[in-house]
């Protein structure tokens, strides 16, 4: 009876320990910003970990804040730390051990400064030609919302006189109101200089040329990045089977145009865009889950999992 009762109580202690592990990850906090690729890749994430039994939370804010909140262990995830552009904010707080970088999740991505293709042509080709025409832009740069860190870099570029810029003025807005200046320029045949990158589906919208010539503020290659996934410090060893599905998300720029497509052209909210385009890509939803399981540690059906999502499709 003894033998008996000191099985029970080890099985009673690991079960109870195995519920406390599993309770620390039980939610997870993202954190987002006003760019529809990241609102996108956060969908996919979301979705999968509630699928796993994860309850998860999103806080949007700035930039700035959003690497703050991880730093102060507020948000647990970002996976938008996109690479060179994000450097001054986000490596100082990787070389403190304050937060983590895991792997990419994208690359091939562009960042940088781009404009119509007719005022590419009328000589327009390289961030030295902006200023020779800035009675054409009317001494305006657009940007992104307050805190983007692109719009630092122009900031930047202002503030130094870089390129001649010294006389120009920063446009902050959202991504939409951006874009639908970009629009309002083409159509009316003026002239504008913005914040561009790919994947977007501005890329098939627009016809737009990327700028040369800032290498040293945007990375070589016409602003080319690379999109890490970003952690609160000890996230891994606190959530092991949440990061080890972080690890494994590496998406592609077709997968990303298409959702980004779906959530900004057909209107389609981004959780039921990521939900659509997992139920037609099964493949891919089984890569994402692999060596990873339930929260409650049980096997994750990763088909299962890709066929459910035709049952929130419309919800």
């Amino acid at each position: 009876m003894r033998t008996i009762f000191l099985l029970l109580m080890l099985a009673w202690v690991s079960a109870g320990t195995k519920a406390y592990a599993a309770g620390q990850c039980e939610q997870i906090q993202f954190g987002i910003v006003d760019w529809t690729d990241v609102k996108a890749t956060t969908a996919v994430a979301s979705e999968l970990l509630q699928a796993l039994g994860y309850n998860v939370q999103t806080s949007s804010q700035s930039v700035t804040d959003t690497y703050q909140g991880m730093a102060n262990g507020d948000i647990d995830v970002f996976l938008g730390n996109w690479m060179p552009s994000m450097a001054p904010v986000a490596d100082p707080l990787i070389e403190a051990n304050k937060i983590e970088r895991l792997g990419p999740n994208l690359q091939g991505a562009k960042y940088t400064l781009a404009v119509p293709q007719a005022v590419y042509e009328a000589g327009v080709k390289s961030f030295s030609d902006i200023a020779r025409f800035k009675d054409k832009f009317d001494h305006s740069v657009y940007g992104l919302e307050k805190g983007n860190d692109g719009n630092q870099l122009i900031l930047d570029m202002i503030e130094t006189n870089a390129f001649g810029l010294g006389e120009f003025n920063l446009v902050e807005t959202s991504e939409r109101i951006m874009l639908a200046q970009v629009n309002g320029k083409i159509r009316d045949k003026e002239w504008i200089v913005f914040l561009a990158w790919a994947p977007h589906p501005m890329n098939e919208r627009f016809d737009i040329v990327y700028l040369d010539g800032g290498d040293e503020y945007f990375g070589p290659n016409k602003g080319g990045a690379t999109v890490y996934t970003n952690t609160r410090a000890g996230f891994s060893e606190d959530c092991s089977n949440v990061a080890q599905l972080l690890e494994n998300l590496e998406f592609s720029l077709a997968m990303e145009g298409q959702v980004m497509d779906m959530i900004l052209n057909q209107f389609v909210p981004q959780e039921r865009a990521a939900r659509h385009w997992m139920h037609q890509n099964p493949d891919a939803v089984e890569t994402w889950l692999e060596g990873v399981t339930h929260r409650d540690g049980s096997p994750a059906d990763a088909n299962a999992i890709a066929q459910s999502m035709k049952l929130t499709v419309n919800n």
